[in-house]
């Protein structure tokens, strides 16, 4: 909000690049030019009308009164051209004003809404770098200010700029020798205005600067009542609250006494000058024959002529700090947007009764979902032999396999891949289906991380059809992690030398100390950050293949922080899968024994939801966020911390209920509680960014390393 004086709070503040700011505002302005040449017109029209019907007084007072002239109806006839003179420019001061309005409004409204897509755009690094308190700034105090400068400061500056000049003009063509007197004064005014002005903004910026400290320590001290109760500082914070009090109430007192000082310091000026153009005027009058008419008309220009200098001194501060906010969200809506340069689709598939793959022409909601991958695409569908410990061999190759036997590459006249296998006395034997081959599969063929052709398997369906453009491979949920490293910060390694899998309906638990990587691993996964090396592949797919939104849609998540917005509680289960039923929201609220809870709401699922998910507990917050992935239901889960803020009880009844949710699911699960992670099929110790040990709860036990301290350490301290 503006200060007395129409001054932004937060100060003077020069925009780096004032000329390309301005014609990226037009631009939000409006796409057709007419509508700002109407404005600009209609500005023109005000500012002559005032300015002529106040010249028109010379010629009336001249006419008709000083001469004694008794021709009333010329009279009449002149005051009446007056008062149309200044209607039409009530009338144009009208039309530029709703016009300028309605422009900003749609211009600012284009504006917000633009700035909301771009942060749907960017990557969570930049919202880790830029405090959500200053993005929030530019949507509330950057937006506004543009909004007020566009519908009244822009207008005001040109109209008080257009003004002076044409009274500066005026006054010298009435009487140029008058006008070295009003000069003295204007001087005087205008130095008035840069010192006096100079003062106000920068008390006006100290005041903002106390007046965040003491909203800040209110929030602060609202949220964390509770500590300060328990360990009795409310006479310490009052002490501090008073300190940051007074410290605003100072800054305050001295902005606005500069602030308010300007206007009747300036308004003195213009008497003084006033009084003495008069005096000045009488005696041109007297000695050079200067009409009335003109000194009338002079006097009252010389009375004006001050204002369009005190709101320049003004309106130029709003106008420079808008366009310096209109620089700050352009920054924001110039930052380059999250990388996605993936391939991969996944599209709603379905199998017939022999269990051939294609895309789902059915109604409803598909089971089946597959990957869509272009066979342009740089990555080949390669039959492979399956060894132990998943050890791939390309079909195509000459390779040693059970009983001496070799299979050759295929035949050059064969399109299909025909395959022989060749016996130890020579005998070819042609093998028309490749699966009858024992241990055959299918695999993705690509440059790796090193940049070397490799192999990753496919455990799903696949369709290889000559003649389509695409490959179609089920999605089955099997993530692996290729000795992946990761920095937040460059140079800061967070995560070393990673590998780590997780086939379809495994579940991998994460756990080691605070800090040591174990959430970081998971974000990767969704991709909502670029690894530095390595590679890490979902169904044999390089997670960079696939475009980031489908990647996203096959995961579900309950973060530690649980999330809710505002709404009913349905519609914050819906948002798992905008497409739900009532029907299967219920379903997926029973599955996490939020059920039970939601029936004793005053509205049942209909209560809404606010503030976060204030009028609701921790617990019951949570076993909301676990309702809401269900309802998704997605073939990979990641549970971070997901019954952290449940009890024992309640955590013991929702134990079938994530049985249910992660059956027949690849699940990835972060725990301080390691009684919840002891049926995972592999529990990966992390410590400091680097796996320590992993095996199966009793293999690890057997160890009696880290994961042993753990285990045995709990149990001690219950």
């Amino acid at each position: 909000m503006p200060g007395p004086n129409h001054a932004p709070k937060g100060g003077y503040q020069k925009p780096k690049n004032m000329g390309r700011t301005i014609r990226r505002l037009l631009g939000y302005l409006t796409s057709n030019p007419l509508p700002l040449l109407l404005v600009v017109g209609c500005l023109l029209a005000s500012v002559f009308t005032n300015l002529g019907g106040s010249y028109m007084l010379r010629g009336i007072i001249n006419d008709f009164i000083w001469s004694g002239c008794t021709d009333f109806a010329g009279l009449g006839l002149a005051v009446l051209k007056l008062i149309g003179i200044y209607l039409l420019g009530c009338l144009a001061t009208y039309i530029q004003s709703a016009t300028m309005v309605r422009l900003a409004q749609r211009g600012i409204n284009r504006l917000r809404k633009d700035l909301f897509d771009k942060l749907q755009d960017l990557p969570l690094s930049y919202f880790d770098k830029h405090p959500h308190g200053e993005l929030m700034s530019r949507f509330t105090n950057d937006a506004d200010n543009v909004q007020l400068a566009l519908e009244q400061s822009v207008v005001s500056l040109l109209s008080s700029c257009l003004m002076f000049v044409g009274l500066v003009g005026l006054m010298l063509f009435i009487n140029w020798r008058l006008f070295l007197v009003t000069l003295v004064v204007l001087v005087a005014t205008m130095t008035l205005f840069k010192n006096l002005g100079g003062k106000s903004r920068k008390y006006y910026r100290a005041q903002q600067s106390a007046l965040g400290a003491v909203n800040g320590n209110i929030q602060e001290m609202i949220e964390g009542l509770k500590v300060v109760k328990a360990f009795t500082h409310e006479e310490q914070a009052k002490k501090e609250f008073e300190q940051l009090n007074n410290a605003y109430r100072d800054a305050a007192q001295k902005a606005n006494f500069y602030s308010t000082m300007i206007m009747p310091v300036a308004g003195n000026l213009m008497n003084i000058s006033y009084a003495l153009t008069a005096a000045a005027g009488g005696l041109l009058s007297v000695l050079q024959g200067f009409d009335l008419g003109g000194l009338v008309v002079y006097l009252n220009y010389s009375k004006q002529v001050g204002q369009p200098l005190n709101q320049i001194s003004q309106q130029l501060t709003t106008v420079l700090s808008a366009l310096a906010g209109a620089e700050r969200i352009f920054e924001v809506m110039d930052t380059e947007p999250e990388v996605d340069n993936g391939t991969v689709t996944l599209i709603p598939a379905e199998k017939d009764a022999n269990g051939t793959l294609s895309a789902y022409s059915g109604q409803g909601r598909s089971r089946v979902w597959a990957w869509k991958t272009s066979k342009g695409s740089g990555m080949a569908l390669v039959p492979v032999l399956v060894g132990e410990n998943d050890v791939l061999t390309e079909l195509g190759q000459a390779v040693r396999v059970e009983n001496g036997l070799k299979l050759l590459p295929p035949h050059q006249d064969s399109e299909e891949g025909l395959w022989v296998k060749i016996a130890p006395d020579g005998t070819l034997t042609e093998v028309a289906d490749l699966a009858a081959l024992a241990g055959h599969g299918w695999a993705w063929k690509y440059p790796d991380h090193t940049g070397r052709s490799s192999l990753h398997l496919i455990r799903g369906t696949v369709r290889n059809v000559p003649g389509e453009d695409c490959y179609l491979t089920e999605l089955r949920g099997a993530v692996r992690f290729h000795h992946v490293d990761f920095s937040y910060v460059p140079g800061k390694r967070i995560l070393k030398d990673v590998s780590v899998y997780a086939n379809p309906g495994q579940k991998i638990a994460f756990v080691g100390s605070t800090g040591a990587g174990k959430t970081t691993i998971t974000n990767l996964i969704n991709r909502f950050y670029e690894i530095e090396s390595g590679i890490i592949t979902y169904d044999g797919i390089d997670v960079t293949r696939i475009r980031k939104d489908d990647l996203r849609r096959s995961l579900g998540a309950v973060l530690q922080d649980t999330h809710l917005f505002t709404g009913t509680i349905m519609e914050n289960i819906r948002y798992g899968r905008l497409d739900a039923t009532d029907e299967e929201c219920i379903a997926a609220a029973k599955s996490a024994n939020a059920h039970s809870f939601i029936r004793r709401l005053p509205e049942g699922y209909q209560t809404m939801v606010s503030g976060d998910g204030g009028n609701l507990s921790q617990g019951q917050r949570q076993l909301l966020a676990i309702a809401r992935a269900a309802v998704a239901d997605p073939p990979v889960m990641i549970l971070d911390e997901a019954t952290s803020s449940i009890d024992t009880r309640t955590e013991r009844n929702i134990e079938k209920g994530m049985d249910a949710l992660m059956e027949n699911r690849t699940v990835f699960v972060i725990a301080h509680r390691l009684s919840t992670v002891r049926n995972s099929n592999c529990i990966v110790v992390i410590e400091h960014g680097e796996i320590e040990e992993k095996g199966d709860h009793d293999q690890l036990l057997e160890k009696k390393g880290r994961y042993y301290q753990l285990y045995t350490g709990q149990f001690q301290l219950s």
